[in-house]
């Protein structure tokens, strides 16, 4: 299975946001956009004499990938799926797509405090889809799917001390509905663009494709 093999942060710092791929130390004074908020590399200070439209339109790509975090080969064959099976607009359908992957799916749950930690979670087999067990981050979800942690692993240490921080936790997504005290939580619907908290724009990333 492929790796992203740079920081995090650094991934962040190029991109000149953040992009919260580390979860709680984004939100902490650790973070590199609070430390050195410039890109990496020997002329990150210099800052940039500015992009054509051809390079935003690349930029927005490598930033929606960042957030979600899959590589190219994956994220063009999403692109290709939508374009060539769905009705409607296909930046919003791409994003639609990708917020209904599970390891995202559990980000948004509260169960992660990264898509990153997530991913790690289901490849560890810790979550069922509608009462199986399902290890792989990229599976589609779908709207009325049942996503909870697997009973054998509430005693789980990990999850132990995370079940209080999900009580606390008020910022879900109006498209699901958690059950924090059994760490259980269902999809009731699509995403809608303005339910997206990310400052995105995926029509650039479709006007890339289209070259």
């Amino acid at each position: 299975m492929a790796k992203e093999l740079d920081a995090k942060c650094k991934l962040c710092r190029r991109s000149g946001e953040k992009l919260f791929l580390k979860g709680d130390r984004c939100i902490s004074q650790k973070c590199a956009m609070v430390r050195r908020p410039y890109a990496p590399g020997v002329h990150g200070k210099a800052g940039s004499k500015g992009l054509s439209e051809y390079g935003r339109q690349l930029a927005m790509k490598q930033k929606i990938k960042r957030i979600y975090g899959v590589f190219e080969r994956q994220f063009r064959k999403h692109f290709e799926d939508i374009k060539g099976k769905k009705q409607g607009i296909i930046g919003d359908l791409l994003i639609q797509r990708l917020e209904f992957r599970l390891d995202n799916v559990v980000y948004r749950m509260g169960f992660a405090a990264s898509r990153s930690l997530a991913r790690q979670l289901v490849s560890h087999g810790m979550f069922s889809v509608n009462g199986k067990k399902v290890s792989v981050g990229a599976c589609e979800v779908r709207v009325g799917d049942v996503i909870q942690v697997r009973p054998e692993k509430l005693e789980n240490a990990y999850f132990k001390n995370i079940r209080e921080n999900i009580k606390l936790k008020k910022d879900f997504p109006v498209w699901v509905k958690v059950e924090t005290g059994l760490l259980r939580g269902v999809v009731t619907a699509k995403p809608n663009r303005g339910d997206i908290d990310a400052n995105i724009n995926p029509q650039m990333v479709v006007e890339f494709y289209s070259k």
